[in-house]
């Protein structure tokens, strides 16, 4: 669940630029509005930029681990999820919206990537998947919808297994493009995901936490520098 603008923070449903989290955020409550039929709307106009090509920052980061399974939560297009189970991962891809998922299911057919893939349907404000996993990923996992953004990434860091990592890639900025659609928004520093993350003291070593600046383009062809939050922490064997 994103909402991005390039190969580099591919949409996916249930995220998109939300507002800074708090403890008392109001959108904890239930969605008011169907998220599902917002993200399935998303992913049948088939529009979303990178669609099938992995979050380079993230392709950046994984590249150099070793394979295990892996939890990618709100796969949307299934970028990130094919790029993994091609290079030798298990994944488990969840999604809201079950046409992503099943875009997903017919590009790993294609691929022949079928066993490597695992599809579930969740809207994670409701319910998440079981197990524990080498990576769990959430990319850009923000939304104009209500969502509860903390609560959530709090769960995909209990769902990461002794000596696996958890990556979260964020929205810091506003490209031009968008600032009309979100003329208020406060979006989180890295500073502040990592504290709502609430990772156990001795338990984890954060290996990253900080903004990192993309070029992105947008969709009228215009160019910006967009800053991205990047928190890698791994669970301590």
């Amino acid at each position: 669940m994103t909402t991005s603008g390039s190969s580099d923070s591919t949409p996916r449903a249930g995220s998109g630029v939300a507002v800074r989290p708090s403890a008392a955020d109001p959108r904890d409550a239930e969605p008011s509005e169907d998220a599902q039929r917002f993200w399935d709307k998303r992913y049948r106009a088939g529009t979303q930029p990178g669609r099938g090509r992995p979050n380079a920052v993230f392709a950046g980061l994984v590249a150099c681990l070793p394979t295990g399974s892996a939890l990618d939560l709100g796969c949307g297009p299934g970028g990130d999820t094919l790029w993994l189970a091609g290079r030798g991962w298990t994944v488990t891809a969840v999604d809201i919206s079950p046409t992503a998922l099943a875009g997903v299911r017919a590009e790993a057919a294609a691929a022949g990537l079928e066993k490597r893939i695992r599809t579930e349907h969740h809207d994670l404000s409701v319910s998440f998947p079981t197990g524990r996993f080498d990576l769990v990923s959430a990319q850009f996992l923000q939304s104009p919808l209500a969502f509860p953004r903390q609560r959530v990434l709090r769960q995909a860091a209990e769902a990461v297994a002794p000596g696996g990592l958890l990556l979260v890639v964020e929205h810091a900025s506003v490209p031009p493009w968008g600032r009309a659609a979100h003329p208020d928004v406060e979006l989180p520093t890295a500073a502040e995901t990592l504290a709502g993350l609430a990772l156990a003291e001795g338990e984890w070593t954060v290996e990253i936490a900080e903004p990192r600046s993309r070029e992105a383009t947008g969709p009228g062809g215009e160019t910006a520098t967009l800053d991205d939050n990047v928190i890698a922490a791994r669970r301590r064997r």
